[in-house]
């Protein structure tokens, strides 16, 4: 069987790829690489039944393959408000193009949308039957707004042509491979942490966030696609454990033994006050729900981030 992930050199998509190749899929990965990292494919590209294409998504493909993942888009806010139109153009024309693939190949489409499609959600936890509150011209919509468009138009390839389409909605998730430059609330915490420098919250730090391994996301994302039976399911995935960042940080700090302080800086625009995913749905259909705690998953992604930045050690764990 031959699977297309698009998006394969990012964060979440390398993983991917490392678990389709581990259960013995052929596994094409396309990416343009303006916030993937071909370092993410370092040791895939050795294996025989990996390939990888530099290409953009918005241009035409010639693929055949049986499943498609589209995870093609920058995903933190720094990639998205710095290639603010490429994440319009990935998220529409480029779905368009990898439905018709899937639809001229008859294979199964897995849409990967974002708990951004809520925005300041007013209902706790968020639902998929949720509709958001997602403001169209702020400073976040170039993200939030095309992925709202991309669920749309892979709901009409459904309706319209009957291609076996799904669409998971991604919680905040963490993990090895993550770029130390994401910053997000982990990656910008830890490398700030193991750097010595303060840890910036923005806002008074009571604004929550539910975090999610990337181990226990690439499980989801596969069971979603290969389940049968769920063609036009749009399903949450992410981790319930709800943390307030002032917490997150201070756990950060004790976990790498850093003596960095912690500094406050106004809110972001547009920024959540509360997110945490209703996973009833996954638990259901999926027989899904996360299984790695916070801690293991933070002493793993501390362990990547030393290595990363060339530290020999760190204290606290």
């Amino acid at each position: 069987m031959r699977v297309l992930v698009a998006g394969g050199a990012g964060f979440i998509g390398s993983h991917l790829c490392e678990s389709l190749l581990q259960s013995g899929f052929d596994v094409i990965a396309v990416d343009n690489l303006i916030t993937g990292r071909q370092e993410n494919l370092t040791d895939l590209q050795k294996h025989p039944r990996f390939i990888f294409v530099k290409h953009d998504i918005t241009k035409p493909l010639q693929f055949e393959a049986d499943a498609v993942f589209h995870l093609a888009s920058p995903a933190s806010p720094v990639g998205y408000r710095r290639y603010a139109i490429e994440t319009h153009l990935v998220n529409s024309i480029g779905t368009l193009n990898l439905l018709e693939l899937a639809r001229r190949c008859g294979a199964r489409f897995l849409f990967a949308s974002t708990s951004e499609v809520y925005g300041d959600p007013q209902v706790h936890p968020q639902p998929e039957t949720y509709h958001g509150n997602v403001n169209p011209i702020g400073p976040r919509s170039c993200y939030d707004e095309s992925k709202r468009f991309g669920e749309s138009l892979t709901i009409e390839f459904f309706r319209s042509f009957g291609v076996d389409v799904r669409i998971v909605r991604i919680f905040n998730t963490y993990g090895p491979r993550t770029d130390p430059q994401d910053g997000r609330v982990v990656p910008s915490f830890i490398v700030r942490a193991l750097r010595g420098e303060p840890l910036v919250v923005f806002g008074d730090g009571r604004q929550t966030r539910s975090l999610c391994y990337v181990s226990d996301m690439v499980r989801g994302i596969r069971l979603a696609l290969e389940v049968d039976g769920l063609a036009g399911q749009v399903i949450n995935l992410g981790n319930p454990d709800e943390r307030p960042v002032i917490e997150l940080a201070q756990l950060i700090l004790e976990l790498t033994g850093s003596t960095a302080s912690v500094t406050f800086a106004p809110p972001r625009p547009d920024d959540p006050v509360r997110r945490c995913p209703d996973i009833t749905r996954a638990r259901q259909l999926l027989g899904w729900e996360p299984s790695v705690s916070l801690l293991e998953g933070l002493q793993s992604t501390i362990s990547y981030f030393v290595g990363v930045l060339g530290r020999v050690r760190t204290a606290g764990y």
